[in-house]
């Protein structure tokens, strides 16, 4: 995208720390619409859940500031899962830390090294889930932001809304809402919807 930053810019750790910061708050902003949108075909718990995982987050990351982008994301995924009930805390926490497991223990990393990285974080989720695209989960916004990552921050972003906004009608085949069959159909998946704040929050950072 135009005025974008080159692949060759590099982000260390404090990039990292102002991307969970700004999710953090932009969760904390959204947490009564994902709870809503979980009311309609989860456990309608997807928000407070986040809100507390990610208020932990913050809080570790400012006790003491880790000081490469990796260990800022394992820090962050390892808090997720400790204080993240139900199955956003794993899936979260697991994509946060296997993403800061493959940017290794690099000072600042290019964009395009991150995409890398996010892919491998988003295959591992899809591992622990189960699922792929098209199941109606956070998968729907992950994948195409990890790909679009390559070209930009702006058109990762732009994936993730358009792929959580594509799983309105798709019918759930994962957790809680399959159980629900043809009915979860027509409803926003909270998951992929929370995943898209992740993304902004990425490029809301970047710009």
């Amino acid at each position: 995208m135009a005025g974008e930053p080159e692949t060759q810019t590099e982000y260390g750790a404090e990039f990292f720390r102002a991307w969970l910061t700004a999710a953090a708050v932009a969760v904390d902003r959204e947490a009564d619409r994902l709870t809503e949108l979980d009311s309609a075909i989860g456990d309608a718990d997807h928000g407070a859940n986040l809100k507390r995982g990610f208020a932990a987050v913050g809080a570790a990351l400012e006790k003491e500031p880790p000081t490469t982008p990796g260990a800022v994301l394992a820090t962050a995924g390892r808090q997720l899962i400790s204080t993240v009930g139900g199955a956003s805390g794993p899936l979260y926490g697991t994509l946060l830390r296997r993403t800061g497991k493959a940017l290794g223990e690099a000072p600042a990393v290019s964009r395009t090294t991150l995409a890398e990285a996010l892919t491998a974080g988003v295959a591992a989720v899809a591992q622990l889930g189960g699922a792929q695209v098209g199941d109606k989960t956070m998968l729907d916004a992950l994948t195409p932001a990890a790909e679009a990552l390559r070209t930009s921050f702006a058109a990762a972003r732009e994936a993730a809304e358009a792929g959580a906004l594509a799983t309105v009608p798709l019918l759930a085949r994962k957790g809680r809402a399959s159980y629900l069959g043809e009915r979860s159909r027509g409803h926003q998946d909270p998951g992929a919807t929370s995943s898209a704040l992740l993304i902004a929050a990425l490029a809301e950072v970047a710009a």
